[in-house]
């Protein structure tokens, strides 16, 4: 008996569509996250590039882990072009904060309860890897608004670290000895 097979296969029809979508999503944020990293060093706000260019990184990690996870059902991603638009560093990170938020609120719980009624083991640990990197992010992003809208870049983290397993995205400041996502030692987080 196959425990996971391609298209033919339905019982887990909502994770793969979910991982599929997750891909994309996270796809795209990472490359639009990187865009409004460049944007925010030439508008000389250096402290948002690095909080841009960090979850960048983690939004490549969760794609991967999404993958991943796809691979493992049998299922191959379709291509796909990542579209968005770079405006003012301002705008950019409200996009995101509006991004962070739907998939905190609506994306990730969702597909979470999609994969458990599926029995989806692996699915449900990359989405819950995910939605834990995404609720810092937002607030990271929340943060990094406020600081904007005060002229106050200083009070903002000199750096972020990323566990390169999960995505879990830290203050460099942060003392820990692993990830308490996913256990990765801390020394192989890397630092933006």
């Amino acid at each position: 008996m196959l425990l996971f097979s391609g298209c033919g296969n339905q019982k887990f029809r909502k994770s793969v569509e979910n991982l599929k979508a997750g891909i994309e999503g996270e796809t795209t944020a990472s490359a639009k996250y990187a865009a409004f990293a460049g944007k925010a060093g030439a508008e000389g706000f250096e402290t948002i590039a690095g909080l841009f260019y960090a979850a960048s990184f983690s939004e490549s990690i969760h794609a991967a882990n999404h993958l991943k996870a796809l691979d493992a059902l049998g299922e191959k991603m379709d291509a796909f072009k990542p579209e968005f638009e770079v405006k003012t560093t301002s705008e950019d990170i409200q996009v995101a904060i509006e991004g962070e938020s739907y998939e905190v609120v609506t994306m990730y719980p969702q597909f979470l309860a999609d994969a458990e009624t599926e029995k989806a083991v692996s699915v449900v640990s990359t989405f819950t890897w995910a939605l834990s990197a995404e609720k810092k992010h937002l607030d990271f992003f929340r943060k990094g608004l406020k600081a904007l809208q005060n002229n106050a870049q200083n009070t903002l983290p000199a750096g972020y670290t990323v566990c390169p397993v999960c995505g879990n995205t830290f203050m460099e400041s942060d003392t820990l000895k692993f990830c308490p996502t996913c256990g990765t030692m801390e020394n192989q987080f890397r630092k933006f």
